[in-house]
């Protein structure tokens, strides 16, 4: 539970930033020139992530500790977001932001190879259940930095600073995971080559890929929701769009814990994961069809749901492929790019399709995506 928290607690640093307080400060410093801005930042902050994600896992297996790496980018990340509303000008914004995606990622990449050394194969189910939070609380922190009764808009880097340190520092001060030999003896160099000829390059690139191929469509929809909303219906408000987003997160938590639960009981760990991709391509096709707002809702929900299963329980999971303990912050970072390469592709696969042939030619694009990301999964020793 206080590993759940921590992650919830790393989704609270960056989601409501991302998709709140990022835009209104662009707009703030440039005017009409706020996508440009959002543009550049998005590309320098993806990169930099992917980078020192590898990196600062990596930095954890070395040192073999990553509870000191967790809270030096705790602090790190929190005091540059502190610092966030002293940008003057867009390429000071952009270079904070790239410094807060090195404390940010030297915080993540840590975090996420902790419940690798902690969580045995039989409770990875449970530990995706739990991950299912911190998307919901993530978005639950985007809701509380907006409300008027909570301060004002130069308050809400302050709030979600404050906010993530109350999630993530009770796991570094109070827990005290038990230690699992067969999760941490790490594989001698001699069978390392063999290993990742033999599993690497199978079920984990396979994981690898379909991942990607689920993100792909999962940040097209992040970033793009509200305009296919009122390109449904017209004058589709900002707030009913949260409010969705938000509900079909929460609700996604409920499902993600009773099947991550069933996993473990059945050993299935990758059935739900094939049958979730194949459900994200059937809805991102309903999404496709939609020709009211209520279908489009609808549809959305099913698809979001799906995901957001598919993406939490893919994450615990992929704890099982990862060929050497002792590199599993470094490999997990290597998986991180499947987050943060989406933020790159995305953009041009939209401009390429929507402006010309509308959103329904995007989704059923994406369906493709996931109904291959399906197969892969299927198809898996």
């Amino acid at each position: 539970m206080l590993y759940a928290a921590a992650a919830a607690g790393g989704a609270v640093a960056y989601v409501p930033f991302l998709t709140i307080i990022l835009p209104v400060q662009a707009t703030a410093l440039a005017g009409d020139g706020a996508l440009t801005l959002l543009a550049y930042a998005a590309f320098a902050g993806a990169f930099t992530a992917s980078i020192a994600n590898i990196g600062f896992g990596w930095a954890s297996d070395v040192t073999r500790t990553r509870r000191p790496w967790i809270a030096a980018g705790m602090l790190l990340s929190c005091a540059l977001m502190v610092l966030m509303p002293m940008a003057r000008s867009g390429p000071m914004l952009v270079a904070l932001i790239v410094v807060w995606q090195l404390g940010l990622n030297m915080m993540l990449a840590p975090l996420a190879a902790w419940a690798g050394d902690h969580v045995p194969n039989r409770q990875k189910g449970l530990l995706g259940g739990l991950m299912a939070f911190a998307p919901a609380l993530g978005a639950l922190a985007g809701i509380i930095v907006t409300a008027p009764a909570l301060g004002f808009a130069g308050e809400r880097h302050l709030i979600v600073a404050a906010l993530v340190v109350l999630l993530v520092s009770p796991a570094l001060l109070a827990a005290r995971p038990k230690s699992i030999p067969t999760l941490l003896e790490p594989v001698r160099a001699a069978s390392v080559t063999t290993t990742l000829r033999q599993r690497f390059g199978r079920p984990a690139s396979r994981m690898w890929a379909a991942r990607l191929l689920v993100q792909i469509a999962e940040a097209s929809l992040f970033a793009f929701m509200l305009l296919w909303f009122r390109s449904v219906e017209p004058g589709f408000g900002e707030n009913r769009a949260a409010t969705i987003f938000t509900l079909v997160l929460s609700v996604a938590v409920v499902f993600t814990l009773a099947i991550g639960r069933w996993s473990d009981r059945a050993n299935r760990p990758i059935a739900p994961l094939t049958i979730c991709a194949a459900l994200v391509a059937l809805g991102l096709l309903a999404m496709a069809a939609a020709n009211s707002l209520a279908w489009a809702v609808a549809a959305y929900a099913f698809f979001g749901l799906a995901s957001s299963i598919f993406l939490a329980l893919h994450s615990s999971q992929t704890l099982r492929v990862l060929p050497a303990p002792q590199h599993r912050g470094r490999d997990l970072g290597v998986f991180n790019l499947t987050n943060t390469i989406p933020s790159l592709v995305m953009p041009w696969l939209t401009l390429a399709l929507v402006p010309d042939y509308g959103f329904d030619a995007l989704f059923i694009v994406l369906a493709a995506l996931a109904g291959m990301a399906s197969l892969l999964l299927a198809t898996m020793k």
